[in-house]
Formats: C-alpha cells, structure tokens, sequence
C-alpha cells in the first residue's frame, strides 16, 4: 500500500506540472489556491488543517502566492495573532483559469469519471482512518 500510495500521487502530481506552469503555480500552490477558491478570506490555521500542512510548510507558499499578487495577508483586528489569508483579484481572476485542470487531468489519466470518483471516495477513508491513528482530527 505505501509504494502504490507514494508513486501514484507522484506520478499524478507530474501529470499536473506542465498544466500549472503556464500559470506560474506549483502542485502544493495549487492546492491553497483550492482552498482560497472554496473559501475566501481563511484564516491560515484553518487553510492549514483544510490542507493538512504544518505552519512550516505553508508560510513559505502563502509567502510566495502574495510575491505573486494572488493573495495578501493580514492581521484579524480581531484578534492579532491570528493571519487572514485573501485573494486579490488576479487570485480570483486566476481560478477562471484553473478551471481546465481537473478536466484536462481527467483526460490524461484516461480511466473514466466513475473509477476516480471511487478512488476519492476510498482515499477518503484511508485518510481519515490514518489521520484517527495518529490521534487527529480529520480535515
């Protein structure tokens, strides 16, 4: 299970690359995009537990996704410490584009939409179980 589980996201997130280069995200940059897409403003502890990233990991891309005018963070005046993550409106403007995607993966992965909807629905539970073993709270 480990090895399946490891070379299929690998070789999935490749079909992903050249789709997103055009747009000028990565894979993991691609997903809080998804989640600002869902839902705009976060707060980015819950686009981290949205995510299942540590604080360590998704700075850097949130960092990186306002260098690129996608996004900006700010203080809650609510509450200092908390950082609350917006789209601009090249970020919105952005998802018109990305719209494509799943689509276009889709396509490549050749399998049809049902056999995928049954892996997600699979990799679902793989995960919350995993996530009910290492004494977590599922997403």
């Amino acid at each position: 299970m480990c090895f399946a589980l490891a070379v299929a996201s690998r070789t999935v997130i490749s079909i992903y690359r050249p789709l997103l280069e055009p747009m000028g995200l990565t894979h993991p940059q691609y997903l809080v995009m998804l989640a600002l897409w869902e839902r705009s403003p976060r707060s980015v502890k819950d686009i981290s537990s949205a995510l299942m990233l540590d604080s360590a990991t998704l700075s850097p891309l949130l960092k990186r996704l306002e260098s690129g005018g996608l996004l900006t963070r700010d203080r809650n005046p609510d509450d200092e410490r908390q950082l609350t993550v917006r789209l601009t409106s090249d970020g919105r403007a952005l998802r018109r584009r990305a719209l494509t995607i799943p689509y276009a993966v889709l396509e490549a992965l050749d399998l049809g939409l049902e056999p995928l909807l049954e892996l997600h629905a699979q990799l679902t539970t793989v995960i919350a179980a995993a996530t009910r073993a290492l004494g977590a709270e599922p997403s």
